[in-house]
């Protein structure tokens, strides 16, 4: 069977691991896998794993240019003559919408955020089956566009028991990681993720600010990457750092493909978002680690986090409460690593993918 994921772009970030993860397993299950995007420094990997990549401008919102590239898309379906299509954002889900009305391919959507309610992000519920990250993007669909119940699963988002098993850690980056930043004797708070005002990193900093004044060894990591059109917010996070004073405890990391081994050095995880997430990746691979995590409650994290055992939810916004539940989370001891296996591991994602596949098989 031939799948195609379309994809805006294969650069950091869940989604696009996600795709490349499921395309991995898919290929070791004897199906061809074809990604189309934008391109972007995963597409190495993928094509490693076995896949096809094809590079298509699936990307861009420019009406103008929509019709050429809606042409591209038409004529690289007809030559690679897919079994099914899985569109997982709302561009390649429209431009499949004009380009498959004659080839009349099935179709799969992953919803995987809280999109705005509107015509534009409806196209996502207009597949032959929608798969939803969460409850919470269940409940959110079915509320805003009335999709039937039967045209629904949730499969959550599976995480990697081999990359983020604690076994399989590697030592020496752990090692060179708490050189640099002076991490040795250390209470390390992190926020993994890319550089976004929804992640609320201030509210994250003046929790660690708070925090510095009782424990002068806590330390803030902030680990991802900052895109060309967030500069202006991280300048406005570093002028928050200085004027609090917190500019020794407080470090912004960059981007990092060794995310394993940063949860696994941390003693909270945290994520302050102020949107829902859809999922709650981080939140996921953190506790496969046993690390505990404090989350704003809300969205896909109330699936995942069992409070006062992972972790604890805090409220949207609110430094002091977020610095207690961290001081709260620190005391928690878990297996997370067989909690996730359980509930959340890439096996089961993978295994209930394929069930909705294989339904569209000839």
């Amino acid at each position: 069977m031939k799948i195609v994921q379309l994809i805006p772009e294969l650069n950091e970030g869940g989604v696009e691991r996600g795709v490349v993860e499921l395309s991995r397993e898919l290929v070791k299950l004897g199906f061809e896998s074809v990604i189309i995007s934008n391109g972007g420094k995963l597409v190495t990997q993928l094509e490693q794993d076995g896949a096809l990549h094809v590079k298509l401008d699936v990307c861009s919102k420019n009406i103008l240019s929509a019709p050429w590239r809606i042409w591209k898309l038409y004529q690289t379906l007809q030559k690679i003559k897919p079994d099914l299509l899985h569109v997982r954002s709302r561009v390649p889900a429209w431009m499949v919408f004009f380009a498959n009305k004659l080839l009349k391919i099935p179709v799969v959507s992953t919803v995987h955020g809280f999109n705005s309610v509107s015509f534009y992000s409806r196209i996502m519920t207009r597949a032959e089956h929608v798969i939803c990250v969460s409850n919470a993007i269940k409940q959110y669909i079915q509320k805003h566009y009335g999709v039937d119940e039967k045209q629904i699963t949730v499969i959550p988002r599976g995480i990697d028991l081999e990359k983020f098993n604690p076994h399989h850690l590697d030592a020496s980056f752990i090692q060179s990681f708490k050189q640099q930043f002076n991490l040795e004797g250390k209470w390390i708070i992190s926020t993994i993720g890319r550089v976004t005002q929804l992640k609320d990193l201030e509210t994250f900093i003046e929790a660690i600010a708070i925090l510095n004044k009782e424990f002068p060894n806590v330390v803030g990591l902030i680990v991802g990457g900052v895109r060309k059109d967030k500069q202006n917010y991280f300048a406005s996070l570093q002028n928050l750092v200085n004027s609090l004073h917190v500019k020794e405890c407080i470090h912004f990391c960059g981007s990092s493909d060794k995310v394993a081994e940063i949860y696994s050095l941390s003693d909270v995880v945290v994520s302050s978002s102020k949107k829902p997430e859809s999922f709650g990746r981080s939140v996921a691979e953190a506790i496969t680690l046993s690390t505990p995590v404090v989350a704003t409650g809300h969205g896909g994290v109330l699936d995942i986090i069992q409070e006062g055992i992972h972790g604890y939810f805090t409220n949207i916004g609110e430094a002091k409460d977020l610095a207690e539940k961290i001081s709260q989370a620190t005391a928690l001891k878990f297996d997370g690593y067989t909690y996730i296996r359980e509930h959340f591991s890439l096996e089961q994602m993978v295994e209930a993918t394929v069930k909705i596949y294989k339904r569209f098989e000839h």
